[in-house]
């Protein structure tokens, strides 16, 4: 009698063991990992002094308890229980009334070489003993053991790789998801190099400074048996505890409003068939100092929150206070926004933090109360944190992340033509934007004058003539170069005593 070839091959799939994963709760994370670390198995996070490793691995291990009701056991070789406490009780991690519930078993392990040295081969039977004793004792699901490199770090080699990989075994016989933390090395991936060998998931941490600016970075490097995200990713760590951040692109899941919203402007909404921009979309205004980008931008915030829409004006340049200020010189009242809770800022110096804490902040304000608008002013001064090709890279996941949550966003930025010909990353920042608005100053006899071009807006009809700004006390509105010119030259052949001129030239 002979079988059915797919019946065979049904009968031989239904067997196939599917990887679990066991979720870190770790924000971000399990995005880029599918799912989190493998369930069952050993991991390894491996990085320099000072970028994480602890404070990952404990996250992992309170999470598990908080949010999925597994008890963990966390052994630590190198920092003393106290001071491990200390650590992290800046962190908001609930450890002591975890150790008093008999949820988290925590210890310093220290073993003496003398002790795992028996008949001239290293073992670490005491460190089995210990780890079931401490299992038994909780009914862990999650253990850490955390720089277990610094209990080997003097001894033979040879011998190190069997004792890892008895290790790893036990664990695996155990059913606990295991994480181990090391040092990198010079050579090797660890110090030891042995460690990633038979780890099945290795996570990478890294704290390096650019422009004396710290910037905490993480990456998968090996996931066997899961597909995973290759790329680098930020993080951070701070009251909130550990976030990667940004999450991965959702660019291409983003939802498309065909609703409309004015600029504030309405001779620059005619400039876009007349009815301004897409809600959801990402907008730049763009051009040198004093052309008038603040002033654009509040012109559509005063917009929005006179419809009530909840606004975020993230400033980087001027303080909350001077914007109110200059903003009333043209007949725009943000502070009457602020006062009826329309209007929240968002103000700090670009130094003050890195890039990705500076979106994390933001980010955060969001989630608590969630806006419609959010305006970055500008977003060239962020640009001094970094390579701008880091910029461009974490402003286009921020905007993906906002059009996603289908949020407007408006942002400045000191960037030109020739800026762009000169530094071709920023027209990567423009490159990635639904409408550019670019101002234009120029001299033009015994004044400077400002021109508008809108350079493009996605999905819509729109002009491809520039305007001339004229900013007063009644606000921004934009005329016709060729009938600006008429009036000037009408004002130049006549004497205006007699004459009533239209008040154009602020």
């Amino acid at each position: 009698m002979k079988t059915d070839p797919s019946e065979l091959a049904a009968s031989s799939s239904a067997h196939i063991p599917v990887l679990l994963k066991s979720p870190t709760g770790i924000k971000g994370f399990d995005e880029i990992a599918h799912g989190g670390l493998p369930k069952g198995r050993p991991s390894l996070i491996v990085g320099d002094i000072g970028c994480g490793k602890t404070f990952m691995a404990m996250e992992y291990v309170v999470n598990g308890i908080t949010l999925f009701k597994e008890n963990g056991v966390f052994m630590t070789f190198e920092e003393k229980r106290e001071e491990l406490l200390e650590n992290v009780a800046n962190l908001n991690y609930p450890i002591i009334d975890l150790i008093a519930n008999k949820q988290l078993y925590l210890e310093h392990l220290e073993i003496h070489h003398h002790v795992i040295r028996e008949a001239g081969a290293y073992k670490i039977d005491g460190l089995f003993h210990k780890l079931e004793e401490a299992i038994q004792m909780v009914n862990a699901k999650r253990v850490v053991l955390d720089s277990l490199d610094t209990l080997f770090a003097d001894l033979d080699i040879q011998n190190l790789r069997s004792e890892f990989k008895r290790l790893f075994h036990w664990l695996k016989e155990k059913e606990v998801t295991a994480i181990v933390t090391a040092e990198a090395g010079n050579e090797f991936i660890t110090r030891l190099g042995l460690e990633e060998l038979v780890a099945d998931c290795v996570i990478e941490l890294n704290n390096r400074v650019t422009n004396q600016i710290a910037t905490r970075r993480l990456r998968i490097l090996k996931y066997r048996g899961s597909d995973h995200a290759h790329n680098e990713y930020p993080f951070v760590i701070d009251e909130n505890r550990m976030t990667v951040f940004p999450i991965i692109s959702q660019g291409l899941m983003q939802p498309s409003s065909k609703e409309w919203i004015s600029s504030g402007i309405v001779s620059l909404d005619e400039m876009m068939a007349g009815k301004g921009f897409f809600k959801g979309s990402s907008i730049l205004v763009s051009g040198t100092a004093g052309t008038g980008k603040t002033s654009i931008v509040a012109s559509f915030v005063h917009e929005m929150c006179n419809k009530g829409a909840q606004c975020l004006f993230c400033a980087f340049e001027e303080s909350p206070l001077q914007i109110n200020r200059n903003m009333l010189s043209i007949g725009i009242d943000l502070e009457a926004h602020v006062s009826a809770a329309l209007l929240q800022y968002y103000y700090a110096r670009p130094t003050l933090q890195n890039l990705e804490l500076h979106f994390m902040s933001i980010r955060d304000i969001i989630e608590k109360q969630p806006k419609e608008v959010i305006i970055l002013d500008p977003i060239t001064n962020l640009m001094t944190e970094g390579p701008n090709s880091d910029v461009r890279s974490m402003l286009t996941r921020f905007v993906d992340y906002l059009k996603f949550k289908n949020m407007t966003v408006m942002f400045s930025a000191a960037i030109t033509i020739g800026s762009i010909e000169r530094n071709p990353s920023d027209e990567g920042i423009s490159s990635m934007v639904d409408t550019w608005i670019n101002l234009d100053d120029h001299p033009l006899q015994k004044e400077r004058v400002t021109d508008v071009f809108l350079m493009k807006s996605r999905g819509m009809a729109h002009s491809k003539v520039k305007k001339r700004l004229f900013i007063s006390n009644q606000g921004i509105v934009l005329k016709d170069i060729a009938d600006t010119n008429a009036v000037k030259n009408l004002m130049n052949s006549i004497d205006g005593d007699g004459v009533q001129l239209p008040d154009i030239s602020h």
